[in-house]
């Protein structure tokens, strides 16, 4: 039961950023877009990888449930895309993400962020995001580039090429490094 675990500590994560009790965080939680999204990607992750006689009657309840996420919540993250454990959406509105788009552990995406595929021919492709990235509202990531690791992306940035380990990046106009720490290992 892997997805059952990963699942586990997707909310887990959200929850350990609610401040409060016990009965607060499950009821931030069971009231959360993000976490609704989540356990939607998850059950269609899982659903992929069964066998025909379940994947067939359980689609069309994947399918109600995701186009009711996108629906209510504007939250658009298709079983397709990789996305590693942690995944923390904090705000609802306006997440785009492309199918064949990988995403990290530990990523947090704000509302309005775009994930998605630019270029043509050879140039056509699709983000790679490494691990604990924060993408911050408005964000735009796009192209056949690699996000690195501990990387913040700040608000309305608009990422079209490679970002290294480490780094803050900000608008202006595009976006610029602005912080960039080197770690000898």
């Amino acid at each position: 039961m892997v997805w059952f675990s990963i699942l586990r500590h997707d909310i887990c994560r959200t929850s350990s950023l609610v401040q409060g009790g016990l009965i607060r965080k499950i009821s931030c939680c069971f009231r959360s877009p993000g976490v609704h999204a989540v356990i939607v990607l998850r059950f269609g992750q899982w659903l992929m990888r069964r066998h025909v006689f379940t994947r067939v009657p359980l689609t069309s309840l994947y399918l109600f449930l995701y186009h009711r996420i996108k629906a209510k919540w504007g939250i658009e993250i298709p079983r397709q895309t990789a996305v590693g454990d942690g995944l923390y959406i904090g705000h609802f509105g306006g997440i785009v993400v492309a199918p064949e788009a990988v995403i990290g552990k530990h990523c947090s995406i704000s509302h309005d962020v775009t994930i998605g595929v630019s270029g043509q021919g050879e140039k056509k492709g699709w983000p790679i995001i490494g691990d604990n990235v924060y993408i911050a509202p408005g964000a735009k990531v796009f192209g056949k580039i690699r996000i690195g690791n501990n990387v913040e992306i700040g608000a309305n940035a608009v990422i079209h090429s490679d970002i290294p380990d480490n780094a803050v990046v900000v608008l202006d106009p595009g976006y610029k490094i602005i912080s960039f720490k080197d770690h000898e290992l």
